[in-house]
């Protein structure tokens, strides 16, 4: 098996959904001690429009400050939507996009403006540009597996949308289940289509926790062959175009999985752990994630 990728998406699918603007230092340190932990990627936020989500103004501003004294390995990883997006992260030098356009059509007109082929095409383009200018690239079908606004989505549609990816030369690719419909059986059929599309596909899963499948539907894709996941500090977040929205699997609850499987020993849990518990002091609330709360259960470290 190769290694998994611990791809952590709280900075930026976390903090979109708050309405309090967490201050740039605050995320600064959430993030800095997060690439300390040993995970792969931090998606530090999102080339959007700021009056929009108002959370990712930063993003520009925290990705130069972070390649400022750079030394770690972790890859600093942006989201964008659109050209004007994919100027602003070549010109702060982020390293890796994620590019996405949703399978469905209510989705993909609230959250881009625009039919979903038609933000498949404009994908493809960034993807091929930012891959041009020596970027690393994931592109993604969002709402993959169901849509809070329409219900049940075509999986011919997602595959299609997959293929157009592939056919460009894009193989790095997320099933996102934005809604949180997804379960197992499902999440096994459709990531088992798309890895069948190309010996070159590798494939990341992204899954809400809407109706409490996300750690069975990690589990599932695993058993199928991917490799990467995105999960979210303390379990925050979701997307603000989406019906109903929910938090993302917990990054430190999936680590503790893997941990006792024997599998990412290198990633620091307790530190993961910490910054969690932060997060849920910040917002002074309690978070979706367990193991901030309960410790592991290797190392019994407490919050």
């Amino acid at each position: 098996m190769k290694q998994i990728v611990v791809h952590e998406v709280g900075p930026r699918d976390g903090l979109q959904m708050e309405r309090q603007v967490v201050p740039t230092d605050t995320k600064e340190d959430w993030i800095r001690r997060t690439m300390e932990s040993g995970v792969d990627i931090v998606q530090v936020g999102s080339f959007v429009h700021p009056v929009k989500v108002p959370q990712m103004a930063d993003t520009d501003e925290l990705i130069r400050r972070l390649l400022r004294d750079k030394r770690s390995p972790v890859i600093l990883a942006g989201l964008a939507l659109n050209k004007r997006g994919l100027e602003r992260g070549l010109e702060c030098g982020v390293e890796m996009f994620a590019l996405g356009a949703s399978a469905s059509e209510t989705h993909s007109i609230k959250n881009t403006g625009m039919a979903s082929m038609d933000a498949v095409h404009r994908i493809i383009a960034a993807g091929q540009e930012a891959m041009a200018a020596g970027k690393k690239v994931q592109v993604s079908v969002q709402s993959a597996f169901g849509c809070g606004f329409e219900g049940p989505v075509s999986e011919v549609r997602v595959l299609e949308m997959a293929a157009a990816y592939v056919e460009a030369g894009l193989f790095s690719i997320s099933l996102a289940d934005t809604a949180g419909h997804a379960h197992p059986a499902q999440v096994e059929r459709l990531f088992s289509a798309v890895l069948e599309l190309d010996p070159k596909v590798e494939c990341t899963g992204h899954f809400h926790n809407t109706y409490g499948l996300g750690m069975a539907n990690i589990m599932a894709a695993l058993r199928v062959g991917v490799t990467s996941f995105e999960t979210s500090f303390a379990g925050l977040g979701g997307c603000p175009f989406t019906k109903v929205a929910a938090g993302n699997v917990a990054t430190e609850d999936f680590v503790n999985a893997l941990q006792l499987q024997g599998l990412r020993q290198n990633i620091d849990l307790g530190s993961l752990i910490r910054v969690a518990g932060d997060v849920a002091r910040y917002f002074d609330r309690e978070m979706p994630g367990c193991v901030y709360k309960t410790g592991s259960i290797q190392n019994r470290e407490s919050v």
